[in-house]
């Protein structure tokens, strides 16, 4: 009988299949874990954009975290789209109560189409209540402006941001910097050390979709695998640069990632 590591994702769904729950649960089949889902919103949502959000109420939320958590044996917890204050803070609550560590925040506040997932005042839950929970958190150039305040724009002020949101609680901060101009470079603050990975931007006619639902949810693989946070980091970033090197054409508009590559050696 196999034994697989429990992965729980706290995200909204994406009808179209390339990000949310839907990304990170093709993701932790192809790290071999078994994936669990909290449903924060059911969006109407495609490759070319999210055309209608249904926000569930957070004490469902939270009943679905708790029902998880006292069956299964959760060994990672990732959280992606959370979409308002109240659910925020629920999660916050929950990863508490049933002590789901470690957990992965991607802070999710835009899909890759430019329409909000998390409400603005929203933003200061997750960083007053969430983000010193967590093991990693992985914000965009976009949401590390809006945790930190000011412009997030070139890799010293990465730098600079991944530090601050480390002040902030967690114990690791990865800033991706997949919106630089010329080849993307990623900053990972760890315990006051940093390191940068970078590499080469795939040229595509097309922009990817659910690349940060998809990495984050990676990273959360490698914990539960017993991995330390460095090494999960690098296995999420080999595995998401293969997986979108092999991006189906799929829709009209942006393409998601292959999450059933075969994963890098």
């Amino acid at each position: 009988m196999s034994v697989r590591p429990v992965v729980l994702s706290i995200a909204g769904s994406d009808s179209g299949g390339g990000a949310g729950i839907q990304a990170d649960l093709k993701t932790f089949g192809a790290f071999g874990c078994y994936g669990a889902t909290a449903i924060t919103a059911v969006t109407a949502q495609d490759t070319t954009g999210v055309h209608g959000v249904h926000v569930l109420p957070a004490d469902f939320v939270a009943a679905q975290i708790g029902a998880v958590a006292t069956d299964l044996a959760v060994a990672a917890t990732k959280t992606g789209m959370l979409a308002d204050t109240a659910i925020v803070l629920a999660v916050a609550a929950a990863v508490e109560r049933h002590r789901l560590a470690p957990l992965v925040v991607d802070p999710v506040m835009v899909a890759a189409s430019g329409d909000p997932l998390l409400e603005r005042e929203a933003v200061t839950a997750v960083r007053e209540h969430l983000l010193p929970l967590a093991t990693l958190v992985t914000p965009n150039l976009d949401e590390a402006e809006q945790l930190v305040g000011g412009t997030v724009r070139t890799v010293g002020q990465m730098r600079e941001a991944a530090e601050a949101l480390g002040h902030l609680g967690p114990r690791a901060v990865l800033l991706k910097g997949g919106h630089l101009p010329g080849d993307p470079v990623d900053v990972l603050w760890e315990a006051g050390a940093i390191t940068e990975y970078a590499a080469a931007r795939i040229a595509t006619a097309r922009p990817f979709h659910g690349t940060g639902c998809t990495l984050s949810a990676a990273v959360a693989c490698g914990l539960a695998l017993g991995q330390p946070v460095e090494e999960a980091i690098q296995r999420a970033r080999a595995y998401l640069l293969a997986a979108l090197a092999d991006a189906p054409a799929v829709g009209h508009g942006a393409r998601p990632a292959d999450h059933l590559v075969r994963l890098p050696d």
